[in-house]
């Protein structure tokens, strides 16, 4: 099942609703049409965001200019500058667009960016879209904006009990999704990494919020991204929204839903950032405006899997599929020589990956491994799968950690960012030697391997590597329980982080035993594949 909601909550409504699809034929897709391929418009410096990303000074050595965005509030607005100022084009490809006040603010400033005549391309993973499908198709009656699916649904999609009918009936094609994350605007600036578009990816929530990690991007990469995004958008897998939805009311009505449901009494937009972030630079709109924009120049590479991957394989839209991004991500690890440090929500290295990790260290390499504690984890089923190789990672010498939301709290700015919500580990991460950076949608799991498509950026420099090792204290760290065997070399123990009493503990932290059963329980009836 897709990452990024719990999965436990819904499995056995899921095994319902697939007995139920036994009982009667589903309709299928509608045949394609053929439609002209679309491209990204270049980046010019005839707009300000091309003139900017021009003036960085990058394109006579080839590298890129980046930013890290570890902040949500900063990096959400990154976002709503880039929309306000596109003077061209808006490309967005998401697998999580909420029906909150985060997506519905994103949803109201593509529409006004249409209006103003900037181009507006959306791409979205089919399974979520049911809460926000009347509002796609408002916006797909702008003039300037045209949405599309991936891999979609065709039966049931008003509700999403009767989406999972379909999903069942379907099993083997809608279990593939589109897991990237991209957004681009006038072709010369991106942001690539693992944050979804909804509250919980902003510090938003008031259930659980998420600890996440993106790059903002301008020079050579950037285009390397849009040639990704353009093949997904001209993909065979990918379906115009009006192709599956005929609107049952008027145009005008379905504005008037839209003007309402985003309107900004009740989708307020955020506060701009006071002040700098981690890094002491200030928010986007003021280096802007000022003109300074003092990031990060490195060589930058963009990669991702072939759009085809949801149908066995191929080669598609230019995007080569000889090497999955998983593969090129075992690549470049293995070239690691003195550390690997992987940060990553889901883990599940599989004896393939175990092999990997052993000879690493029989090399001498350090390996850190930081995912989400099972108390922490929004899928407590991949962490129960995780955990059946915890003592084995011990045993060869992994150092493992694990967030928790009762650490995190330990630190006073945690305490303030999440209030009364939990903190957990969405980021996607990986360090060599304190050279390399890895980052984008990808989790290190079967189902991101296997299933899904996925997007990365691969970074060479020491500078953004040691940025991110300082904003993530990978030296010093908090807000993380350590893992580590008991004398008996069979058994694990956590010793908390960030205080002085550093308690130690014999059980999973902030667990039950009765949910430590139910969740090893019904692991049994869950292939590892697919999680």
């Amino acid at each position: 099942m897709p990452h990024d909601r719990p999965l436990a909550a819904t499995l056995l409504r899921c095994l319902m609703l697939a007995l139920a699809c036994l009982l009667g034929a589903c309709a299928g897709l509608p045949p394609r049409q053929p439609e002209p391929p679309q491209r990204a418009i270049a980046p010019s410096e005839s707009t300000a965001l091309g003139r900017a990303a021009a003036g960085l000074d990058t394109l006579h050595d080839g590298f890129s200019a980046l930013r890290p965005l570890t902040q949500a509030h900063f990096a959400l607005d990154a976002r709503l500058e880039l929309m306000r100022r596109a003077e061209v084009s808006l490309d967005v490809q998401t697998y999580l667009l909420g029906n909150d006040k985060t997506g519905r603010l994103i949803l109201r400033e593509l529409r006004d960016a249409a209006r103003r005549g900037v181009r507006v391309r959306l791409l979205l993973d089919d399974f979520y879209t049911a809460p926000i499908e009347r509002l796609l198709v408002a916006l797909s009656t702008e003039p300037n904006v045209q949405v599309r699916l991936f891999n979609p649904f065709v039966n049931g999609r008003e509700h999403g009990a009767t989406r999972w009918l379909d999903f069942f009936s379907d099993f083997r094609r809608l279990n593939h999704r589109m897991h990237n994350k991209l957004f681009m605007a006038d072709g010369a600036m991106a942001i690539a990494g693992g944050r979804n578009l909804a509250d919980e990816y902003f510090l938003r929530a008031e259930g659980a919020n998420f600890i996440d990690f993106e790059l903002l991007m301008a020079g050579p990469v950037v285009p390397e991204l849009a040639h990704i995004f353009d093949a997904y958008w001209n993909s065979d897998v990918v379906y115009p929204l009006g192709r599956l939805v005929q609107p049952s009311v008027s145009q005008e009505k379905l504005r008037g839903d839209f003007e309402k449901a985003t309107s900004a009494d009740s989708t307020p937009a955020p506060e701009t950032p006071v002040g700098t972030d981690l890094f002491g630079d200030p928010p986007l709109g003021e280096q802007l405006r000022s003109g300074h924009l003092p990031w990060i120049r490195a060589e930058a590479e963009a990669m991702a899997d072939s759009p085809d991957k949801a149908l066995g394989g191929g080669n598609a839209g230019g995007v080569d599929s000889s090497l999955s991004l998983a593969q090129h991500v075992r690549e470049i690890i293995g070239e690691a020589r003195s550390e690997i440090a992987i940060v990553s929500p889901y883990f599940i290295p599989g004896e393939a990956g175990m092999e990997r990790l052993k000879t690493a260290r029989e090399n001498g390499i350090r390996i850190t491994v930081a995912t989400n504690s099972l108390a922490d984890s929004d899928e407590p089923l991949v962490n129960i799968n995780y955990n059946r190789y915890r003592v084995a990672l011990l045993q060869i010498g992994v150092e493992l950690l694990e967030v928790s939301t009762t650490q995190l709290k330990r630190s006073g700015q945690m305490r303030r960012l999440l209030r009364q919500a939990r903190g957990r580990l969405h980021a996607k991460l990986a360090l060599i030697d304190r050279h390399w950076v890895l980052l984008g949608s990808m989790n290190l799991d079967p189902r991101s391997e296997r299933l899904n498509t996925e997007v990365g950026v691969k970074v060479s420099s020491y500078e953004l590597a040691h940025a991110l090792i300082y904003a993530y204290q990978m030296d010093h760290v908090e807000g993380v329980y350590r893992v580590r065997l008991k004398p008996d070399g069979r058994t694990v123990e956590w010793i908390g982080t960030g205080d002085v009493e550093n308690e130690v503990l014999d059980d999973e932290p902030d667990s039950s035993l009765l949910t430590r059963l139910q969740l090893l329980l019904f692991s049994w009836f869950v292939p590892t594949d697919q999680l």
